[in-house]
């Protein structure tokens, strides 16, 4: 299937469904740049390695090479979204779901932004979109148990990697410079600091990208009556769309994010938030070759946990992390149970 600017705003106009589901769709990539995108330079704000402004361009630049540069090389977390639920065969009905669903993430995700909860849009995104599936088809046919399966992997992979990355890199890098001057080194941390965020904003794009597209895609497919693609070409139009999308969410939004996770939960030194950005990084870049959709949120989240216990335990605010695994936890039953609702309701209608 492929798909260009012209012939997508051509069914836009003849497809009230899809013109409501794309508003939609962006609405939940813009929420994502309110959420997930500022952790991605969380950390080297909060060391005043750089300054909000230019962080968050940075993070717009990088956030574009990832999505652009990833879904080239492999496009598997693309893939593993766009077959994540099973919608049936009545296309028309499936819209309507879908549209449910998306509305279900919306609704989950302003209220973790309004409480300045780093929730992970990738688990809100796989879960509503699960939750409306489940309603259409009735039952656990809704979902594809196999690429559950990766999401599930990705979980528990993400939060262990995070936390060894963070903890062994931090180790790694105090024992290289044990022996230097700290105010000699500061300038270099600054700078590693800055390649390290554009680094983790680079892989944010590549993973989070990848998730949106899949969703885009599949609500395309179902527009046009195809329930079962299996080829499909990703066109640059779209990436350039998610990103700026995501941009515009992190300028609005960002900073209450940026708060929580680089200046509430473990105070951190330039060295150590360097360390944090390249253990996130390092994670989402194996995460994404394996073709395993992970959280951005918990990734960032976990890395910083594990640079805080480097020096030790009591660095870390347990109160913060407590919040927000219970936030991650919360999010896969209450916003696929949002979806659902939500579906059983717009199809009623």
């Amino acid at each position: 299937m492929e798909l260009s600017f012209r012939n997508y705003i051509e069914q836009l106009l003849k497809n009230p469904y899809l013109c409501v589901i794309t508003i939609l769709m962006l609405s939940v990539i813009l929420v994502n740049g309110w959420t997930d995108a500022p952790n991605a330079i969380a950390t080297c704000v909060s060391t005043r390695s750089i300054k909000p402004k230019k962080a968050i361009i940075m993070a717009a630049v990088f956030n574009f090479l990832g999505v652009f540069t990833m879904t080239l090389l492999s496009s598997t977390v693309v893939q593993t979204l766009y077959n994540i639920a099973n919608f049936g065969n009545d296309s028309s009905n499936a819209l309507v779901a879908l549209c449910a669903g998306l509305v279900a993430i919306v609704l989950w995700a302003v209220l973790a932004w309004f409480f300045g909860i780093p929730t992970s849009e990738s688990h809100a995104l796989i879960a509503g979109v699960s939750g409306a599936a489940i309603a259409i088809q009735k039952g656990a046919s809704g979902i594809n148990i196999e690429e559950w399966k990766k999401v599930l992997y990705g979980l528990i992979l993400s939060a262990i990697l995070g936390f060894l990355f963070g903890y062994i890199i931090t180790k790694i890098i105090e024992k290289i410079f044990k022996n230097f001057d700290r105010r000699k080194t500061l300038p270099f941390f600054k700078k590693f600091q800055v390649f390290s965020g554009g680094a983790m904003a680079f892989m944010h794009g590549a993973q989070d990208g990848q998730k949106f597209i899949g969703i885009f895609l599949l609500v395309v497919s179902l527009a046009n009556g195809i329930t079962n693609a299996n080829n499909f070409t990703i066109p640059i139009w779209l990436m350039l769309l998610c990103s700026a999308t995501m941009t515009i969410g992190t300028s609005i939004g960002g900073y209450k994010i940026i708060k929580t996770v680089g200046l509430k939960m473990v105070k951190l030194e330039t060295y150590q938030g360097a360390s944090a950005d390249l253990a996130g990084a390092l994670c989402l870049l194996l995460s994404t070759a394996l073709g395993i959709p992970v959280s951005t949120t918990q990734v960032k989240t976990t890395a910083i946990m594990g640079v805080g216990a480097s020096k030790n335990i009591k660095n870390v605010n347990w109160k913060i992390v407590k919040n927000m695994f219970l936030a991650w936890i919360i999010t896969f039953p209450a916003c696929g149970l949002l979806g659902y609702v939500m579906s059983k309701i717009f199809l009623y209608f």
